[in-house]
């Protein structure tokens, strides 16, 4: 009988995963008022945001490949604990630029859920690794949902350094109960670790999500983004060619390249737009005054609780998912999500006036993000060795993060360009907000498209759903050792 370490190693897995999304949704309410409470611009202010973007995107797939090589706990429990000393720091200051680097340090969290869809791959026997790994992709979500009424709450009844000092005690409850019942796994990729290869990925990513982060503040034709581009085409151009040379390197290009592991990589980046242009839209909207004609005026409170369903939705979907990808496998769940975050967009285009008509079509949205978040590691794990699952699976949510920061941008710029004179201030049109409903479903659809060409292999081993699998990684490793 398992004990109750082992019982216990999805749920805190879990657990971690929503303190993960919930960190990185906490600082949302407060970016109206850190100005003032910081005395900072509201353009220094915004690097709360992008701080926590880009280190996550930059320490996802480095921490991933320092799992497979080194451990997947040890480094699970460090992007832990770096997430919680960030709060920490954040708690104690309101000085905007120890603010921005305690950010950068919880981006560390970003790596928290393919290290443990990885350590759930080795840990478990194959016929719970499915409704595992569905539960932990559907964490993202869940945590997303819960984070931005939480924040609103609090922000709004107490002093904002409540909200850190909360979160500080959420992390180090996390930490600790990951320190105790995950074990570390004996699956390992022995060699020297990439540090050339990091360093390149990392300025690469830097100089192309700051360009489309900031290219609306900027001017996307100003000498500063056309640069930031240049240079990310010129750094990742070099960084090719280094991976391919590397006998050990941070990314195995070639693996990557395979249709099984390419097309879920771009799959992961055309779900990450249609996703997030949800959150985005549905916040912005329903927050619009009601002289706007389709404004429902709510506070930030009111907005997150609008947001709930979705969070709900997706904890109940997340079983259902791996039931889906048991019987029909994880490419025609991929496909199935995909196209339900397209009719949820159409349910948007239909009626963004009534309340419960947009709650029912971000619900739908959500539904379609669990559906495809929860088969997209589940494809990766298929596809690529044992002693790789981290790193792949950290390089493809690097894809969702990269198509979130390009939705973000382009949800920006399509807002920004159809405008109306509110009480003298320019508000954002409907039909603006509905160009933008229509980008993201459209985009969707194509995430459908390319789900369909990946090809498939339902008997391939790395997980519950394949067949003739009868002993997980863990097993074979101690069975070799």
């Amino acid at each position: 009988m398992a004990s109750l370490r082992d019982r216990l190693a999805v749920p805190v897995l879990a657990f971690g995963g929503i303190l993960m999304a919930v960190m990185q949704t906490v600082v949302v309410p407060l970016l109206p008022d850190l100005p003032r409470l910081t005395g900072a611009s509201p353009g220094a202010v915004s690097w709360m945001v992008t701080a926590t973007l880009l280190s996550g995107a930059v320490l996802t797939p480095v921490l991933g490949r320092a799992g497979d090589m080194y451990g997947k706990r040890r480094v699970l429990l460090a992007a832990l604990g770096l997430m919680t000393l960030g709060s920490l720091v954040c708690a104690l200051t309101s000085d905007i630029g120890i603010l921005i680097a305690a950010r950068a340090l919880q981006g560390a969290a970003a790596a928290v859920v393919p290290l443990s869809i990885s350590i759930l791959r080795d840990e478990l026997p194959p016929e719970r690794t499915g409704s595992a790994v569905a539960m932990m992709s559907s964490t993202v979500g869940i945590g997303a949902a819960l984070g931005l009424p939480l924040a609103a709450l609090i922000v709004q009844y107490a002093d904002w350094h409540v909200m850190f000092w909360a979160t500080t005690a959420l992390g180090a409850a996390g930490l600790a109960l990951a320190w105790w019942a995950i074990r570390e796994s004996p699956v390992r990729e022995p060699g020297r670790f990439d540090t050339l290869g990091a360093l390149g990925l990392a300025a690469g990513l830097v100089c192309l999500l700051l360009g489309v982060s900031q290219g609306g503040q900027w001017g996307w034709t100003s000498g500063r983004i056309l640069g930031l581009f240049g240079a990310s085409i010129a750094v990742l151009t070099l960084w090719w060619v280094q991976q391919l040379r590397t006998e050990r390197p941070l990314v195995d290009l070639k693996l990557a390249a395979r249709p099984r592991v390419a097309l879920p990589h771009l799959t992961a980046l055309l779900t990450g737009f249609a996703f997030y242009a949800n959150s985005l839209v549905t916040a912005q909207l329903v927050q619009a005054p009601k002289a706007t004609g389709y404004g429902l005026g709510l506070s930030i409170v009111e907005t997150g609780l609008c947001l709930l369903p979705g969070g709900v939705t997706m904890l109940l979907f997340s079983p259902v998912s791996a039931r889906i990808s048991a019987a029909r496998g994880p490419r025609v769940t991929l496909a199935l999500g995909a196209a339900v975050i397209a009719a949820g967009y159409g349910v948007r285009l239909a009626d963004s006036r009534d309340l419960w008509v947009i709650i029912l079509g971000a619900t739908v949205i959500s539904t379609g993000t669990t559906l495809a978040y929860s088969a997209l590691p589940t494809l990766i794990l298929r596809a690529v060795p044992a002693g790789q699952t981290a790193s792949a699976n950290g390089v493809n949510v690097l894809m969702r993060t990269i198509g979130q920061a390009v939705c973000s941008a382009a949800v920006a710029a399509v807002l920004v360009h159809h405008t109306g004179l509110v009480a003298g201030l320019p508000v954002p049109t409907l039909h603006g907000y509905l160009l933008a409903f229509a980008m993201a479903g459209t985009v969707a659809l194509v995430a459908c498209a390319a789900a369909l060409a990946i090809p498939a292999d339902p008997a391939s081993p790395g997980t519950g759903g394949a067949r003739g699998r009868t002993a997980s990684p863990r097993d074979e490793a101690m069975e070799r050792a």
